[in-house]
C-alpha cells in the first residue's frame, strides 16, 4: 500500500499540550490491518458511564489531538465521528488525516473514541459470522448474543448515540471550545446530526459523508441499496465493448454463481493472502452475497469484480475468495459489535421488521433477521426525543455521496438536504462509500469549513471523478 503523502508529514508533538482541562502528551496511533501509524498527541476524558448518575461508576474515553499547523489555531476543533456503528474514530486518524488535511492549516482536529469503541470502554465481541463459516442458525445468533451481553463489564444500555453525544458536549467543555466543527462518515453523520440536534448553538459547521437519514432504521434497505448499486456498477461493464467481450453480463453472472452456491456450497482451498498458510474457506451463497456487498464500496475493488464473478463461474473461485477474505479479515477487528447492538438494538430493531420482498436480492433478509434475533436478547438505552425527525438547521452543512454507494446512497443525502437552511450536497461520479480522499473533496471540505459557503464552493474540480476502469484480465483495464 502507498501512504498518502500527508502521513509522512504529520508533525511530531514534542510535549505536553493543554487544550482547558485535558492534557495530552505524544502518541503514536497505529491503522489496523497494516503498518501506518500516525504520530499525534492523547488524552482521556472521564464521563459517567450511566448519565443521570453522575457519581456513579465512571468510564475513560480516548481522545486523539491533530494539532493544527497554524500559530495560532483557530478555537473552534474540528471533532471527527468514525462509521459503523462500532468503529474507533482513533484508530481512523491515520486513514483520514490526509482528506482532512485542508482543515488542519487552521484548525485542530479531535478523535474522541465513541463510548463502547476502540479505547474508550470497547464492547468488543466476535462477529456474528465469519469468512470461514456459513450463516450460523438463528439460535446461534441469539446464543452468540446472550455470551457476549454476559462477558462484557458495562451498562450496555448506556452506549446509544443519545448517551454518547453528551460526551461529545463534555469533551467541547473539558478543552474549553466556544463551538465545534463536525466531521461524521457513515453511521458518524447520524451521531453529528444528534449532536447538532441536542447542541444547536455549539455547532459552526456540519461535514456529512455517506449520509444516513435520521428516520432511517439501519438495515432496513440494506438489500435494495446494494442490489442498486449492483445494477449500476455491474452495467456500466456491459455497457463497455471490452468488458462486455470479456464477460458478457457480470449482473446475471453474479446471480448465476449465487444459485450454484447455494444449490452447492464448495471448500475452496487456497494461501492465505496475508499469511501464505493453507487455509479452506467456504463459498456459499451467504459468502457470494458479502463478496459482492464488500468489493461494491470502493471503486477499486468494484474494478475487479466482474473479472473475479467469471472466473468463479467458471470453476476458479479461489481468486474471489482470497481477495474477499483479505476485505473481511481487515474489516473484522475494526467493529466492537457489543457496542453496535447497543446502538441498533435500541435505535433501529424497534423499527425492522422481515422485508419478503428482499428474499430473492443477492443481500436476502440476512441483515434484518440477524438484528431482530440479536435484538432480542440485549439490553435497550435511551433514545431522545425526536431522534428520528429530520435535522431542522441554519448551521452550514455540506453533504457528501458516491454515485455507487451500496449503503447510503444519494438519495439519503438529498432526503437530509431538505429540511437544511444553508447546504449543499456533493455527488461523486463513480465513486462509493466516503468520499474524503477522493479528488478534490478535501480541497472542497477545507474550504468549507473554512468560508461556511457551500454554495461557493467550485465542485467541478469533482466532475473528472469516474469509476475506475474494469479489470479484463490479471494484468489490468484495457489499454
Amino acid at each position: 500500500m502507498i501512504l498518502p503523502l500527508a502521513l509522512l508529514t504529520l508533525s511530531l508533538p514534542v510535549s505536553a499540550r493543554t487544550l482547558g482541562s485535558l492534557e495530552f502528551t505524544p502518541c503514536d496511533i497505529g491503522q489496523a490491518g497494516t503498518g501506518a501509524t500516525a504520530r499525534a498527541e492523547c488524552a482521556t476524558l472521564d464521563v459517567p458511564e450511566d448519565p443521570t448518575k453522575p457519581d456513579g461508576r465512571k468510564i475513560s474515553l480516548r481522545v486523539a489531538l491533530l494539532p493544527s499547523r497554524a500559530a495560532e489555531p483557530a478555537a473552534d476543533p474540528l471533532v471527527f465521528f468514525a462509521g459503523g456503528p462500532g468503529q474507533s474514530a482513533v484508530d481512523s486518524l491515520a486513514s483520514v488525516a490526509g482528506g482532512l488535511s485542508r482543515v488542519r492549516e487552521k484548525r485542530h482536529l479531535l478523535f474522541m473514541d465513541q463510548r463502547g469503541t476502540g479505547g474508550s470502554n470497547p464492547l468488543a465481541c466476535k462477529f456474528p459470522m465469519d469468512a470461514d463459516l456459513a450463516m450460523p442458525s438463528a439460535d446461534v445468533q441469539v446464543k452468540m448474543a446472550q455470551d457476549c451481553r454476559d462477558a462484557l463489564d458495562a451498562d450496555l444500555a448506556q452506549y446509544t448515540t443519545t448517551v454518547a453525544a453528551a460526551d461529545v458536549e463534555a469533551l467541547r467543555q473539558a478543552i474549553g471550545a466556544p463551538m465545534l466543527n463536525l466531521y461524521g462518515g457513515s453511521y458518524g453523520t447520524r451521531m453529528a446530526q444528534e449532536y447538532a440536534r441536542q447542541q444547536p448553538g455549539a455547532v459552526r459547521s456540519i461535514v456529512l459523508d455517506g449520509v444516513v437519514p435520521p428516520g432511517l432504521a439501519l438495515g432496513s434497505e440494506h438489500a435494495i441499496n446494494l442490489e442498486a448499486a449492483l445494477k449500476q456498477i455491474l452495467g456500466e461493464c456491459a455497457k463497455q465493448a471490452g468488458c462486455r467481450e470479456a464477460f458478457g453480463d457480470p449482473y446475471r453472472t453474479l446471480y448465476a454463481l449465487r444459485d450454484q452456491a447455494r444449490a452447492t456450497p464448495i471448500e475452496v482451498s487456497l494461501r492465505d493472502p496475508l499469511t501464505h498458510q493453507p487455509r479452506t474457506l467456504r463459498l456459499d451463497e451467504g459468502s457470494v452475497a458479502l463478496i459482492a456487498r464488500l468489493f461494491a464500496y470502493a471503486p477499486e475493488t468494484a474494478a475487479l469484480l466482474p473479472l473475479l464473478l467469471d472466473e468463479a463461474a467458471k470453476g476458479r473461485p479461489e481468486s474471489l475468495v482470497a481477495q474477499a477474505a483479505l476485505v473481511f479479515d481487515s474489516l473484522t477487528g475494526m467493529i466492537n459489535h457489543g457496542m453496535q447492538l447497543s446502538v441498533m438494538c435500541a435505535e433501529d430493531a424497534p423499527r425492522l421488521k422481515a422485508r419478503p420482498e428482499d428474499a430473492d436480492l443477492v443481500l436476502g433478509e440476512a441483515i434484518i433477521s440477524v438484528s431482530l434475533n440479536q435484538c432480542s436478547v440485549w439490553p435497550k438505552g435511551p433514545v431522545s426525543p425526536g431522534f428520528n425527525e429530520p435535522l431542522a438547521t441554519d448551521i452550514p452543512t455540506l453533504l457528501l455521496s458516491g454515485e455507487y454507494d451500496p449503503v447510503t446512497p444519494p438519495r439519503y443525502g438529498e432526503e437530509v438536504l431538505k429540511s437544511l437552511g444553508k447546504a449543499r450536497h456533493l455527488v461523486g461520479t463513480g465513486q462509493g462509500h466516503i468520499m474524503l480522499s477522493r479528488g478534490c473533496t478535501p480541497r472542497l471540505v477545507g474550504q468549507f469549513v473554512d468560508k461556511l459557503d457551500p454554495e461557493g464552493l467550485d465542485a467541478s474540480c469533482l466532475e473528472p471523478l469516474g469509476a475506475t476502469p474494469f479489470f479484463i484480465n490479471y494484468n489490468g483495464a484495457e489499454p
